[in-house]
């Protein structure tokens, strides 16, 4: 199929989006790497009058440290996020998790905001920003607003944008030395969306137990989830290899079924994964200790 007749605006500034924007309403979309939109034009799933392409908004570019934060703009793409010294100095997770977003070539295009605001609950992104505990840096017309990511997603590919909003940014707090970070998630091949995924993050303690923890899954349900009860036992229960697959097996999530997967088999999936990564997060725990006793 070939995509439906449209009109194309390339503006020099934010100011002309936003008066685009609340010109044609519904009628408009925003294209920036365009590797979802495009699919979905030319199969008819969506039909705008016009596409306001932001790929000439420089402000919109750029990944940056400023105190505690890093600030992603939303035109940077996948690839540039895992080719980035910065990330993967203080957001190593972002640059772990980006070779698992679909291949090199889409990865060259597609951009960081445009995943976000897609918000497609079995993309990495969107379950990084939760797990980082981010915030969504937005404007509009009426001016700036952050949101944190736990308040962004709001249900299937519906996120808290107004009409009228774009995404400038998105900030992640910069990892500390007690930090850990652990990712996984099952394809049937490299680059297909994932049947199941989850990062968890969090600060180890000396007891075994882990500060701030937050275990979030992809590919489950309609927004990415977080895992409560995991989480409380993560704080207040000692973690270690042994005790990963009681926690695994509190998982307190309901995935739905898709095509391919029952919720039942989509459950276990996730708890395998859970427990993977439970496991290493505990190893990573005795590993960092046995460190701290050579320098003793």
């Amino acid at each position: 199929m070939k995509a439906a007749a449209f009109d194309y605006v390339r503006p020099r500034d934010i100011a002309q989006v936003f008066a685009l924007l609340e010109e044609y309403g519904d009628e408009a979309r925003i294209i920036a790497g365009g590797q979802t939109l495009l699919a979905t034009l030319n199969m008819r799933l969506s039909e705008p009058q016009l596409l306001i392409d932001i790929g000439a908004l420089n402000e919109l570019r750029g990944i940056s440290v400023s105190g505690d934060r890093l600030r992603i703009g939303a035109l940077v793409t996948h690839a540039q996020i895992e080719d980035s010294d910065l990330v993967r100095r203080h957001a190593p997770l972002l640059s772990e998790v980006a070779p698992h977003v679909a291949h090199r070539a889409i990865r060259n295009l597609g951009t960081f905001g445009g995943s976000i605001a897609f918000a497609d609950p079995a993309a990495e992104w969107p379950a990084c920003l939760v797990a980082l505990r981010g915030w969504v840096i937005v404007s509009g017309a009426d001016g700036e607003r952050r949101i944190q990511a736990d308040d962004f997603f709001l249900d299937l590919y519906t996120t808290a944008l107004q009409p009228g909003e774009v995404i400038l940014a998105c900030e992640v707090p910069v990892e500390t030395a007690a930090s850990n970070h652990q990712f996984d998630e099952l394809v049937r091949r490299h680059g297909d969306y994932a049947i199941v995924g989850a990062a968890v993050t969090g600060s180890m303690a000396a007891t075994g137990l882990i500060e701030n923890p937050r275990v979030v899954f992809l590919g489950t349900g309609n927004v990415p989830e977080r895992a409560r009860a995991v989480e409380t036992l993560l704080e207040t229960t000692a973690l270690t290899v042994d005790t990963a697959a009681e926690f695994a097996d509190a998982l307190d999530i309901e995935p739905a079924a898709d095509l391919y997967h029952s919720a039942q088999t989509k459950l276990h999936l996730s708890r395998v994964v859970l427990k993977r990564l439970l496991c290493k997060f505990a190893e990573a725990r005795i590993e960092g200790r046995h460190e701290g006793d050579k320098h003793d």
